[in-house]
């Protein structure tokens, strides 16, 4: 699968692609300048000049990384394009010495596929809880935290 890190001019389509599942509250906006500011950690599926897939790996604290924004544009689902961005994450995450991801999602059974385990959210450092105050259903929470440690 062609996975590969997002590119400059590609920012304003990694935009629309995780702002249209933002629409349908499905994760959290993202701005351009954030995307921007953060493109080294974006992954994503091109093909045809066209973003298919994206996803960021954002490295929290020494042992620590979260999967966030992850998308494939519709029509595309379902084809093991999300599946290559999650292991190009996490394969980037073992690179860098981070010996866990985690994710938070409403479809835990995805990640579990990809060696996921779920765990209690009090479980991880309240410093990963920044952006949920961006989040409408903020403090009620109903995504799944899970975790794959990837090495110590």
């Amino acid at each position: 699968m062609p996975v590969r890190k997002a590119l400059v001019p590609e920012i304003k389509q990694v935009h629309l692609l995780i702002n249209e599942f933002a629409r349908h509250y499905e994760m959290l906006p993202r701005s351009l300048s954030d995307l921007y500011a953060h493109v080294r950690d974006i992954f994503v599926f091109e093909k045809g000049g066209k973003i298919l897939g994206v996803c960021a790996l954002h490295v929290l604290w020494d042992d620590l990384a979260e999967i966030r924004s992850l998308a494939v544009k519709e029509g595309h689902q379902r084809k093991g394009i999300g599946e290559a961005l999650v292991r190009k994450c996490v394969s980037e995450a073992g690179k860098l010495g981070v010996p866990k991801v985690f994710a938070l999602t409403y479809v835990p059974e995805f990640f579990n596929k990809l060696g996921f385990e779920e765990i209690k959210r009090s479980r991880l450092p309240k410093r990963i809880w920044g952006d949920c105050i961006n989040c409408h259903k903020f403090p009620d929470c109903d995504e799944h935290a899970l975790i794959k440690v990837i090495g110590e």
